[in-house]
């Protein structure tokens, strides 16, 4: 129950702010707040950064950017402001405390609520629409406790009722059961990400194993919290059976595909078919997978495409995974060269040639096959490994070529230009003249 103040005690307040107890008052407070602040600077200090800033999720959380727009500081200072009003209750009339206290409550609400949600959800905008709306609200609740208007409009939103089944409902009881869901879900979120920060530092190869843990703990702390919330705000948990039955049906015939990429999503982190970081190619997209949430594997290509892939599609579709056991590719260039080109000195010059370009692997030299006698010329293919896709393939298949085109043309072999037989009717005369290059007049 919300006890605010009278309309009396809201002029006996006024009158008492301008006596010299209430100064006194204000000195202990601003005596609070720089209390609080130096002690959170010595708790803090060798967490700082140079700059100032705090450099760990954790320590923006309680001690802010600049300490006193974390969390600790307003509660800290609240309690320092409740021991103070407790020692000085019998020795001179309380007046400011009176504004004080409510007032760092609210900010402690509102720091609470900023700090969760930009852990939680760091890059989402409606969190920031929230957040300001928590922050609007706090702050008119303890401007409408300070007037003195706070109780009567409780007491008039709790004569507003109606009837939800066997039990009576009124505004009020719906106002103060949002208020406990928004904390108790702001609790659970806050500890969801704290767990998840614990549980993804310094993953290397289990990356994928941890994220699996920390979605599950998620999405189980979440569960809780609703539960919570909707016990605080009055309503019926055994209607939830019905909901229950309700949902599953909706799953089986709605909600099955979102329902697969869930279930997808946890077979894929549990059996590390596909880790973040694997090289990836499904449905002609490749690139590094970067995440894998409970619903969709974001995918980067080379070129900084991102493809979001239900989890689904990952499981039932084929997916070419060049990271899982060998990350070598096999690359292939081609080149014709002139009929009567000495193979057999050529082939072994262009094979080690091509075994000096930087991203090509040694340990399997490079092979050069005569694959086609063409219309032009001899077609050779050089087949070559690579280590790192990632850094891409074509500018790799490029420097290969570069250095076959210099060989080729330190040792004289001619790339042959299309032959083509030229007939002229009425005659040759003069036909040799105007035969274009390549081209061979009959």
């Amino acid at each position: 129950m919300v006890q605010g103040l009278s309309a009396g005690e809201l002029d006996r307040l006024i009158q008492a702010l301008f006596k010299p107890t209430a100064l006194f008052e204000l000195g202990v407070t601003l005596g609070c707040l720089v209390l609080a602040w130096l002690l959170l600077r010595l708790i803090r200090g060798p967490q700082t950064a140079a700059d100032g800033s705090t450099p760990t999720k954790h320590g923006a959380l309680w001690f802010g950017e600049r300490i006193f727009d974390g969390l600790l500081f307003p509660l800290l200072a609240l309690l320092f402001a409740l021991l103070a009003r407790w020692l000085l209750r019998n020795e001179i009339p309380i007046v400011v405390f009176k504004l004080v206290i409510p007032v760092l409550v609210s900010l402690a609400a509102i720091r609470l609520t900023g700090r969760v949600l930009h852990l939680a959800f760091p890059i989402s905008r409606a969190m920031r629409s929230f957040e300001r709306s928590v922050s609007w609200i706090a702050w008119v609740g303890v401007a409408l406790w300070i007037a003195g208007l706070l109780p009567l409009i409780l007491d008039e939103l709790d004569a507003i009722t109606w009837k939800m089944g066997a039990t009576q409902v009124s505004v009020r009881n719906i106002i103060e059961g949002a208020v406990t869901s928004v904390v108790v879900l702001m609790v659970a979120l806050w500890v969801s990400a704290e767990l998840e920060s614990r549980l993804l530092k310094g993953a290397t190869d289990n990356l994928s194993i941890r994220k699996m843990a920390a979605n599950a703990l998620r999405a189980l702390l979440l569960f809780v919290g609703l539960i919570v919330a909707l016990e605080a705000a009055g309503i019926d948990l055994t209607a939830l059976g019905l909901l229950g039955g309700a949902l599953g049906v909706g799953i089986g015939l709605g909600m099955q595909k979102l329902a697969a990429n869930y279930v997808s999503g946890f077979v894929i982190l549990a059996e590390r078919s596909m880790r973040i970081g694997d090289l990836v190619k499904v449905d002609n997209f490749e690139g590094r997978i970067t995440d894998i949430s409970t619903r969709y594997t974001v995918i980067r290509a080379l070129n900084g495409r991102e493809s979001i892939v239900p989890n689904e599609m990952m499981i039932t579709q084929r997916v070419e995974n060049s990271s899982l056991a060998d990350p070598r590719v096999l690359l292939s260039t081609a080149v014709q060269v002139d009929y009567g080109t000495d193979l057999d000195v050529l082939m072994p010059v262009l094979s080690q040639v091509v075994g000096t370009v930087a991203r090509v692997l040694s340990d399997t030299p490079p092979a050069v096959h005569l694959s086609a006698f063409a219309a032009d010329g001899l077609e050779l293919t050089v087949n070559f490994w690579i280590a790192d896709p990632e850094n891409g393939q074509g500018n790799a298949r490029s420097a290969v070529n570069l250095a076959i085109l210099r060989t080729l043309n330190e040792r004289g072999v001619n790339i042959p230009y299309p032959q083509r037989v030229l007939h002229v009717r009425g005659g040759v005369e003069g036909a040799d003249a105007v035969a274009p290059r390549g081209v061979a007049a009959a």
